[in-house]
C-alpha cells in the first residue's frame, strides 16, 4: 500500500499543467501575430498597391481577403479545435499562417496577394480559437486564470500599435513584402515551442462539423464583397454582374439561416442571436468593425499621398487610436457602475460618430493636428467604451455550453464588419473620385496633380461620411435592442480574438 506522502504527490486530474505559463506565452504570441497582421498590412496598402498595380477598386481585397476568411471560418475553426485537438490545430494554423505569409510576400500579382491573404485568415481561424481554448485549459486556479486572461489581453490589445510601428518600419526600410515575411520566424519560433511545452486537450462530446454552414456563410460574404468590387470597378449598382453577385449573396445567406435553423449540429445556433441584448451587441460590433476599418483605410491614403507622410511616420501618426483604445479599456471600469453598460455603449459609439464627422472637413489645408487626431482620439476613446462593456453584456447569461459560440460570434461579427466596411466604402469612395473627375472634364489617373488630390479629398469626405453612418447606425441598434438596465457585475467574459 502507498504511504500517505506518497500518494499525495501522485498527480491527479486537478494538477496545474507544469508548462501552463510557457503556454501562455506561446498562445498569446500567436494571438499577437493574428491581430498584428490587420495594423501591419494597413500600413502597407499604398506601397502593395503601386508595386503590383492594384486598382483602386480592388485594392480594398489586401484587407477584405484576410478578414472574409477569418471571420467566416472562425466559428468552424472553434469547433474543429475542440474536437481535433487544440495542440495539433495551433500547430497547424501556426505552419500554414507562415507559409500563407510567404506566398504573400513572393506575391507577383494582386491575385496571388489577395488568396495568400486569404489563405492567412483561413489559418487564423484555426489557430486564434486553439490559443485561447490552451489557455483556457491550462489555467485552473480562477486567480490565475484572471492574471493569464489578462496577460493574453494585454498581448491582443498592444498588437495593433505594434503592427502599426513595425508595419512603417519595414515598409520604409525594407519595403512592404517584409510586412508578410515577419511572420514566418514569428510563427516557427511559436510552433517550436509549443511541441515540448503544450500538451494536448480535446472536448469531449458529439464531433460533428457543419461544413455546409461554414461554405455557405463565407460564400456569401465572399459574393457581397465581390458585387460590392465589381460595382466600383466600372459595372456601377446596375450592372448584371453585380446584381447577379448581390443575389448570390443574398442567396447563399439566406440558405446559411435556413440550413442552420435545421441542423442537428449548427455552426451558429440561433438561440445564441436570438436574445434582444446579444443580437443589439452583435450587430452594432459588425457596424463599429466596419466603421472603424474603412476609416482606417483612407485615413492610411490621406496620411501617405496627401500629406506626404512616409509609412514610419503614418505609422507613428496612428499610435494615438491604439493606445486610446487600450486607456479606455483599460481605466474605464468605474463609469461602468456609474452610468450602466447600454448607457456607456451608446455614448462611446456617440463620441465615436461625432469624431469621425470630424473628417467631413478635409480640405486641402487639413493636417494632422487638426483634423487626423482629434478624430483619433474622440473614435479611440468611443469604440473602447463598447469594447469596454460589450464583452460581457454579450456573455450574460450565456450557459455553459454556448458561452464558446458565442465568444466567437463576437469576434466573428467584428471580422465581417471589418470586411464589409473597406468594400462598401471603397466602392462609394471610387464612384465620387471617377465623377468628381468627370464632372471636370478630366480622365483618372491624368488629370493635373492638384485636381486629382481635389478629387480624392472628395472621395475622403463621403468615405467618413458613411463610416460615420455605420457608428451612427450602430448607436440607433444598441439603443433600440439592448435592454436596460443589464449588470455586468461578475461576469467574467473571456478575451475574445480580433479586437
Amino acid at each position: 500500500m502507498a504511504s500517505p506522502a506518497r500518494a499525495r504527490k501522485a498527480p491527479g486530474p486537478t494538477t496545474p499543467d507544469p508548462h501552463r505559463w510557457m503556454t501562455l506565452i506561446v498562445a498569446s504570441t500567436a494571438t499577437l501575430m493574428v491581430v498584428l497582421d490587420v495594423s501591419i498590412v494597413n500600413i502597407a496598402v499604398p506601397q502593395a498597391q503601386s508595386d503590383l498595380g492594384m486598382s483602386d477598386a480592388g485594392r480594398q481585397w489586401m484587407l477584405t481577403s484576410y478578414a472574409l476568411t477569418f471571420g467566416g471560418l472562425l466559428l468552424l475553426g472553434g469547433r474543429i479545435a475542440d474536437f481535433a485537438g487544440r495542440k495539433k490545430s495551433l500547430l497547424i494554423g501556426l505552419l500554414g499562417f507562415a507559409a500563407a505569409s510567404m506566398l504573400g510576400g513572393l506575391a507577383s500579382t494582386p491575385g496571388i496577394l489577395f488568396a495568400a491573404r486569404a489563405l492567412q485568415g483561413a489559418f487564423a481561424a484555426l489557430l486564434a480559437p486553439a490559443a485561447l481554448s490552451l489557455v483556457t485549459v491550462a489555467f485552473t486556479d480562477p486567480k490565475e486564470r484572471a492574471k493569464a486572461f489578462g496577460v493574453f489581453g494585454a498581448f491582443q490589445g498592444g498588437g495593433g500599435a505594434v503592427g502599426l510601428l513595425l508595419g512603417g518600419v519595414l515598409t520604409e526600410y525594407a519595403g512592404w513584402r517584409w510586412c508578410m515575411y515577419i511572420n514566418v520566424p514569428i510563427a516557427l519560433v511559436a510552433a517550436l515551442a509549443a511541441r515540448p511545452c503544450i500538451r494536448e486537450s480535446r472536448a469531449s462530446g458529439d464531433r460533428h462539423y457543419d461544413i455546409p454552414g461554414a461554405v455557405l456563410v463565407t460564400g456569401g460574404l465572399v459574393a457581397l464583397v465581390h458585387g460590392f468590387a465589381q460595382a466600383a470597378d466600372g459595372g456601377g449598382w446596375t450592372a448584371p454582374a453585380t446584381l447577379l453577385l448581390l443575389a448570390a449573396a443574398v442567396l447563399l445567406l439566406t440558405a446559411f439561416v435556413v440550413v442552420e435553423h435545421r441542423s442537428a449540429h449548427p455552426l451558429l445556433p440561433l438561440r445564441v442571436i436570438l436574445d434582444r441584448s446579444r443580437a443589439g451587441v452583435f450587430l452594432a460590433n459588425l457596424l463599429i468593425g466596419a466603421g472603424m476599418f474603412g476609416m482606417n483605410l483612407f485615413m492610411t491614403y490621406f496620411l501617405q499621398v496627401n500629406l506626404a507622410y512616409t509609412p514610419l511616420q503614418a505609422g507613428i501618426a496612428f499610435l494615438p487610436f491604439s493606445i486610446g483604445i487600450i486607456a479606455t479599456t483599460t481605466l474605464g471600469s468605474p463609469l461602468v457602475t456609474r452610468l450602466g453598460p447600454k448607457v456607456l455603449m451608446a455614448a462611446g459609439s456617440t463620441l465615436a460618430t461625432v469624431g469621425l464627422s470630424w473628417l467631413t472637413r478635409l480640405d486641402t489645408a487639413s493636417g494632422y493636428a487638426g483634423e487626423v487626431l482629434p478624430t483619433q482620439i474622440l473614435v479611440s476613446v468611443g469604440v473602447g467604451l463598447f469594447f469596454l462593456v460589450g464583452p460581457n453584456v454579450a456573455l450574460s447569461g450565456v450557459g455553459p455550453h454556448d458561452a464558446g459560440v458565442t465568444s466567437a460570434v463576437l469576434s466573428t461579427s467584428q471580422q465581417i464588419g471589418g470586411a464589409l466596411g473597406p468594400a462598401l466604402i471603397n466602392t462609394l469612395y471610387v464612384s465620387a473620385v471617377t465623377g468628381y473627375l468627370t464632372s471636370r472634364g478630366e480622365s483618372p489617373g491624368q488629370a493635373p496633380r492638384a485636381v486629382q488630390m481635389e478629387a480624392y479629398l472628395h472621395g475622403y469626405r463621403l468615405a467618413f461620411i458613411v463610416a460615420g453612418a455605420l457608428l451612427a447606425a450602430a448607436v440607433v441598434a444598441l439603443l433600440a435592442l439592448v435592454k436596460t438596465p443589464r449588470s455586468t457585475a461578475g461576469d467574467a467574459a473571456a478575451p475574445s480574438t480580433g479586437h
